[in-house]
């Protein structure tokens, strides 16, 4: 079992802030979790509940499920959905392009200042643009 420290449970509770998201316990935990150390985190859902699981928390799947999801909607967090299967939670929320592993189903940061989009389509009528995701599928290069 891991030892949390205050400054990373502090932080926690001022990101939960900073969302309007009410603190419970289990919010509080799994807020500690994503953001306590101050860097990013693209996590899955049971990837979540593993850390929770391991800080020896006491918190369900779908309680981390639902969590996540009020998470995003408070703008805390962003969903980046790899396939129609697997979906990744990302604390970082500047628009910003994502490498996914193929070989071991990790989702990273891609340089940004390395993708140029020239030109988007036209939206149709009544729509607008709500952001663009871009997910780069990266896997060993085959043997020859």
């Amino acid at each position: 079992m891991t030892q949390i420290a205050d400054t990373e449970i502090r932080r926690g509770e001022a990101w939960l802030a900073g969302g309007g998201v009410r603190p419970t316990r289990q919010r509080v935990a799994l807020a500690t979790l994503l953001v306590g150390d101050g860097h990013d985190r693209h996590v899955t859902a049971e990837s979540l509940f593993e850390a929770a699981q391991d800080a020896g928390e006491k918190v369900s799947l779908a309680t981390v499920y639902n969590t996540l999801r009020a998470f995003c909607q408070a703008g805390l967090m962003q969903e980046v959905t790899v396939d129609g299967s697997r979906s990744y939670f990302d604390t970082n929320m500047d628009e910003h392009p994502h490498f996914f592993w193929e070989d071991n189903g990790e989702l990273t940061d891609a340089p940004s200042e390395q993708l140029k989009i020239e030109r988007l389509p036209v939206a149709p009528e009544g729509m607008e643009i709500a952001s663009v995701d871009v997910v780069i599928r990266l896997r060993p290069k085959a043997k020859h």
